[in-house]
């Protein structure tokens, strides 16, 4: 008999509405969404009524998204359809709910420290919705397309975002339809701009032709 991989995993969930929560899954499924007859519910519109399922196979949780309006992301990756989960997943429920996966015998971490891979020039604050460069806060904050995209990039830092992405994420309401080619540039040229607002002399954005975009956030060189 092979032995589970996780025990007693938790779930810690940061919700823009309450303080955060941890749930420990001793159960084999647990449904997540807005509708009270979910086993956590998340009080907010972005969220549909059933949005996710996290449930047990064999000696593996695994996530499922249940046909969001808005859609799941997965350390940055859009979830389609399901699949396993592994400690130190972070999870975007509607990119307005986050959930970090923790393992069993691991220390929750707090969810206001970005990963070490996300650590350079350019940090992002999530809960708060708050960007500094060099340590220096960008004020006024971004709008809400402008920051949906800043974060696509910073939790794929390094890897190419597709445009079709680009449009999942800034505009899920959309559903790939009526976002133009020239609207993506205008929102990529205009954060560019308000990067620029603290550091004129270094490129965040890269345009990665007939690809799509990619985030370029070296780290803070030290004396």
């Amino acid at each position: 008999m092979s032995t589970p991989e996780f025990e007693n995993p938790i779930l810690v969930i940061q919700d823009e509405n309450q303080p955060a929560r941890h749930w420990t899954l001793n159960t084999d499924n647990v449904v997540m969404g807005r509708g009270d007859e979910c086993d956590i519910t998340l009080n907010d519109r972005q969220v549909s009524r059933q949005h996710i399922r996290i449930y047990r196979q064999d000696s593996q949780y695994h996530i499922e998204d249940l046909s969001s309006k808005n859609g799941t992301w997965v350390n940055g990756v859009q979830l389609k359809g399901s699949r396993p989960l592994r400690d130190g997943d972070e999870i975007h429920v509607a990119l307005s709910v986050k959930v970090r996966f923790i393992g069993s015998d691991a220390t929750s971490p707090m969810l206001s420290n970005p990963p070490p891979f996300m650590s350079g020039r350019l940090r992002l604050e999530p809960e708060a919705r708050r960007v500094f460069v060099m340590d220096k806060e960008l004020d006024p904050p971004l709008s809400l397309p402008q920051y949906r995209l800043l974060e696509m990039l910073y939790v794929n830092s390094g890897r190419i975002c597709t445009r079709d992405s680009v449009i999942e994420t800034v505009w899920p309401e959309a559903n790939g339809e009526g976002v133009s080619e020239q609207a993506i540039d205008a929102l990529v040229r205009r954060l560019r701009d308000r990067l620029g607002e603290l550091d004129n002399n270094f490129n965040f954005i890269v345009t990665v032709r007939g690809h799509g975009f990619r985030l370029d956030n070296p780290p803070i060189k030290t004396e």
